[in-house]
């Protein structure tokens, strides 16, 4: 987006980490970042959201929390995950945005099925209690769902 003339925002939950993503898109060969501004928001307080979709006419929500261990209590990856996911659409309604792309993964849809299921569809959803799904599974389900 960037390289293409976007004018692009994006989130840090510490004002101090916009050094360390400049250096690491320099890094990853993006040559211009003066298009780039960032807006201090974090999943798990309201504070910043509407400061950081003003303006916006798109907003690109693909944050979730990830543990790569066994989480305790999973309400520690499934709260930010769907509420979250709550403070940016709301927050983008609340601003105008005209379109919002929620990224997903497999997780969301694809856990607790039989073998034999054949091919998933938007109308299938992990089964929150089934077998092999974890916290992040649930956190995924969860968020998309959310009312």
């Amino acid at each position: 987006m960037l390289s293409e003339g976007h004018h692009v925002r994006t989130t840090v939950r510490s004002p101090g980490k916009q050094t360390t993503v400049r250096a690491v898109l320099a890094d990853a060969g993006l040559a211009d970042d003066s298009a780039l501004t960032f807006a201090a928001a974090d999943l798990t307080s309201d504070e910043g959201w509407a400061e950081a979709v003003a303006g916006c006419e798109y907003v690109l929500h693909v944050a979730s929390p990830v543990h790569l261990q066994h989480v305790k209590n999973d309400d520690d990856v499934i709260v930010p995950a769907r509420d979250g996911t709550l403070r940016v659409l709301r927050a983008a309604r609340d601003a105008g945005v005209r379109r919002v792309v929620l990224t997903s993964a497999f997780h969301a849809v694809g856990f607790g099925h039989p073998h034999t299921h054949g091919t998933f569809t938007e109308e299938d959803w992990s089964v929150l209690d089934g077998p092999g799904i974890d916290a992040y599974g649930r956190s995924k389900t969860l968020a998309e769902r959310a009312d």
